[in-house]
Parts: C-alpha cells; sequence; structure tokens
C-alpha cells in the first residue's frame, strides 16, 4: 500500500485559518477512501479544539536541532474517523493565541520542518511521498537531502503543492545555518537563495520531485510575471514537473439536504425551498422580508485580491438597482469599512457583519441567489464550490480556479451555471450583474441554473484520483 505523509501548517477541524485548512482537513480523508495510507501532520497549536485534545495519545519526546538550539518536540497522535493524525508538540513555538504573524516564524515553521523529518522513525511508518503544503513546509524539501542515510528516508519523494504564491516565507539568509541547518551550497539560484535572503517557498519549488497548485488555469497563470510573485522562472523552470489540480469541498459537511444551521433543508429537486432561507435571514439582518428581490452576498476575506476595488468604483450604481446585498467577511480596513458605510447609507437594502460566522456563511449561501467574486487574483477558490452546492449561482472574473469552476450560462445553448466576466473592469462586471438580473426575472431559466449548479460534482473524490495517480507516477519516476 501506497505510504503518504501529509505535512501542513493547519488543517480543519485542529486548526484553521483559511483554504489550506480546509484542503488539509479534507483531502486526506478522501485519499484514505481510495486505500492510500495518507497520515496527517502538524503543529499541535493553541487553537487545538478540546474534543481533539482530550482524544491525544502521546507517544515519544525527542530533541530537534534548530541551528544550535536543541528544543524539545512531543510527537502526540489521535485518530480523526480513520485518519491517523500526528501533531508536533512545542508550547514555546506554537502555543500562541495566533496560528501566525509572529516575529520568530522563521524559527517556528525551520522548527517544524526540522521536525516533521525527525520525527519519521518514531512513527513506524515510512513513507514513499511526504506531501508539503505552502511555504511553511518548504523546507522540507531540500533539508530531506541531509536524510538520505536513514532507511526510513532513503527512497522518499517529495510532492509540493503551492496553495497561494503571495506568501513565502522570505528571510535573512543568515538563518540558512542558525535554524535551517543548511549549508552554503543551497544558497544558489537553483536554490533556496532569492535576492540574498532565503525563501521558504522557493526551497519547496526547487527541491521537491513534483509540484502541484490548486487549479489547472493558476498553474499556467503563475508562470507569468503579474501571478508568479517573483517566483515565475523558477516555476516555468519546472513546468514538466508542474500541475494543477483543482480543489474540492467535503459533501458531507456541505450538504443543503442535512445542513443543521439551515431554517429548512433542500435538494436539487426542491431548490424552491431556498426561498424560506431567504426569509429567515432577511429577518435576522433586518431586511425588508421580499421574496422577489435578488440577494448578492459576498463571503469572502476583505482583501484587495478580491477584487473589492471594483465594488467600491460601482458600489452607487450597484446599489440603485432593485436587489438586497449582503457581506460577511474581515480583512483590510478600508474594505471593512467599505461595506460597514454601505449598510449605513443603505438601510433595507445591504446588511454587513464584519467578521466571520461559519453558521451564517451557511445561512448565507443558502439564502442567496448570487455569490459575487470579483476577484484579482483567485488560486482555486472554495466560496463559489460551496455556493454552487447551496444554490446559490456564483457570478466571478475569469481567473484561476474561478475560471476552472465556472462555466458562465450561454442562453443560445443552454449549457452553464453561473456567470462570469473577464477584464479587471467595474463596469464589465457590473454590466455582468446586470445581465445575471435580467435572468433572475425568468423563473424557469433561474430554476434550471441553480439545478445545475447543484449538480456539479465538485467533492474530494475526482481530485483525490488525480493526486492518487500523481503518487504512483511520482513513486515509479515518471512523469504525467
Amino acid at each position: 500500500m501506497l505510504k503518504v505523509l501529509f505535512v501542513a501548517s493547519e488543517a480543519a477541524p485542529f486548526a484553521k485559518s483559511g483554504g489550506l485548512g480546509d484542503v488539509a482537513g479534507s483531502l486526506p480523508k478522501a485519499l484514505r477512501r481510495l486505500g492510500i495510507d495518507v497520515r496527517l501532520m502538524l503543529p499541535k497549536y493553541a487553537a487545538l479544539p478540546a474534543s481533539c485534545r482530550c482524544q491525544l495519545n502521546h507517544q515519544v519526546s525527542f530533541t530537534v536541532n534548530v541551528g544550535w538550539r536543541r528544543q524539545y518536540c512531543g510527537l502526540e497522535t489521535l485518530d480523526y474517523g480513520g485518519l491517523p493524525v500526528y501533531l508536533l508538540d512545542n508550547e514555546y513555538y506554537f502555543k500562541r493565541p495566533s496560528l501566525y504573524g509572529y516575529y520568530d516564524e522563521a524559527e517556528r515553521f525551520a522548527f517544524f520542518c526540522r521536525a516533521v523529518l525527525t520525527s519519521v522513525p518514531y512513527l513506524g511508518f515510512a513513507p514513499d511521498i511526504i506531501h508539503l503544503n505552502d511555504w511553511h513546509t518548504g523546507m522540507v524539501a531540500p533539508m530531506l537531502t541531509q536524510y538520505r542515510h536513514d532507511t526510513m528516508l532513503k527512497n522518499t519523494r517529495t510532492i509540493f503543492t503551492v496553495h497561494n504564491l503571495t506568501y513565502q516565507g522570505i528571510f535573512p539568509k543568515e538563518i540558512l545555518a542558525d535554524l535551517l541547518n543548511l549549508g552554503w551550497e543551497h544558497f544558489t539560484i537553483d536554490g533556496v537563495e532569492y535576492y540574498d535572503k532565503v525563501n521558504f517557498m522557493k526551497g519547496g519549488l526547487c527541491y521537491a520531485d513534483y509540484l502541484t497548485t490548486v487549479s489547472p488555469t493558476y498553474a499556467e497563470e503563475v508562470q507569468y510575471p503579474f501571478f508568479g510573485e517573483g517566483l515565475y522562472g523558477v516555476i516555468r523552470r519546472r513546468r514538466d514537473k508542474f500541475v494543477g489540480i483543482i480543489n474540492g469541498i467535503d459533501y458531507d459537511e456541505y450538504n443543503p439536504a442535512t445542513d443543521k444551521s439551515l431554517a429548512v433543508n433542500y435538494t436539487d429537486a426542491t431548490p424552491e425551498l431556498k426561498r424560506e432561507n431567504k426569509v429567515r435571514l432577511q429577518q435576522m439582518l433586518g431586511l425588508p422580508v421580499r421574496g422577489d428581490v435578488p440577494l448578492v452576498a459576498i463571503v469572502s476575506r476583505l482583501v484587495a485580491a478580491k477584487g473589492f476595488d471594483l465594488l467600491g468604483a460601482v458600489l452607487d450604481e450597484l446599489m440603485a438597482m432593485d436587489i438586497q446585498l449582503v457581506v460577511l467577511g474581515t480583512g483590510d480596513t478600508q474594505y471593512e469599512h467599505l461595506f460597514s458605510q454601505a449598510a449605513w447609507r443603505y438601510p433595507g437594502k445591504a446588511a454587513a457583519h464584519i467578521g466571520f460566522d461559519d453558521i451564517l456563511a451557511r445561512q448565507i449561501y443558502a439564502a442567496a441567489d448570487l455569490l459575487l467574486m470579483p476577484s484579482l487574483v483567485e488560486p482555486c477558490g472554495i466560496s463559489q464550490l460551496i455556493a454552487m452546492r447551496y444554490g446559490c449561482l456564483p457570478l466571478v472574473r475569469e481567473t484561476g480556479g474561478l475560471k476552472d469552476t465556472v462555466q458562465p450560462y450561454n442562453e443560445y445553448t443552454g449549457e452553464g451555471w453561473g456567470f462570469s466576466f473577464t477584464n479587471y473592469n467595474a463596469h464589465d462586471m457590473l454590466y455582468t450583474i446586470r445581465r445575471a438580473l435580467n435572468f433572475y426575472q425568468n423563473k424557469q431559466v433561474w430554476t434550471k441554473l441553480v439545478r445545475a449548479a447543484m449538480q456539479r460534482d465538485y467533492s474530494w473524490d475526482a481530485s483525490a484520483r488525480r493526486y492518487t495517480e500523481l503518487y504512483l507516477q511520482v513513486c515509479a519516476g515518471g512523469q504525467l
């Protein structure tokens, strides 16, 4: 049986700050259903839920070398629905209020990368593949070159998945020896050197046996300067070992037929029941109860990459339409203010909840007619997949995973299940919104689109099969 150690800095439900947590919490379970002996490894954070903490079993303690430091590491395990989970414990590094954002990020994740490899002899599990995810795990790949004498790691291959190239883990070059225990032979243009600094992301990109990212379109985009974040040359050089595999969502977790967060459950056979969820949400948010008004939703991190500058440019024109706007999210102050002020300026037409609430998010997906995602950059995107599952039609800009997952409606052929625009232009977006609202008035067409969206299969099953094929190819030394 193929053995895979899946390593990430976060994974739901143990710790989550974004899409990486969703992927790392769901993909290993889907791989295990396909017969892969996959095991998950991540840090043991203070945020670990009490329901998980009470299940932990301490296996062993050992020492991890972080430069000249000799740091404690505890290996703790639990069973998560049949998935073995390893948590690496060091309270100095990980018992903190937040997952990220500290002055010593380089040291924290240098420790984690070294601890991953140091822990393997204690697992009783010799991985054929270590699957690494984003910059926090990138240095495992170059560090592995120092472990080829170890019988449990001498034949191990690595796959490195880029979830978002924007965040790279760039630190002063002095950490090479002081934290990473790597020689200067690695500090080259083909190694971890990046403008006279050390780049964790580049370590994964240059040293892993194979590279993936989270959608086919993003895999193409990052090979060009605008999306490539200074690393497009590295990726282009390795493009023969680089593939985009679309993310999925957990269809058991996100199921409008069984979701207890909803006022009324429904399926693609009963999409008319969405109306009851709309009424309940309108009541909850203090909006006029109108079943006929299109409810437009934004459920997102409120940051520039999500395209909210476009909303700011045409907000008054948008709100002049006969719509209701609901916003849920937190992020940059300017966008929080944009939507908070919109709710103040347009009482009865707009509501904004600055923060994040998973139950409210599900209620919005179930109630809304349109989900707006005008992203400037979107490696994959999760919100549009959840929205389609709940019969909320996505309106997106054609970039990254949004382009790969949302086929725009063609009224001449009847194909499609959403709406999209190409140029990063506010009035192109506004035109597309108006076009969608015109179709909303035709209930026969709209119901057909809702059903088509709900019937799309973006579960992890198809993606897990693709990863399984990749694992087998990499172990065999071949290419896809």
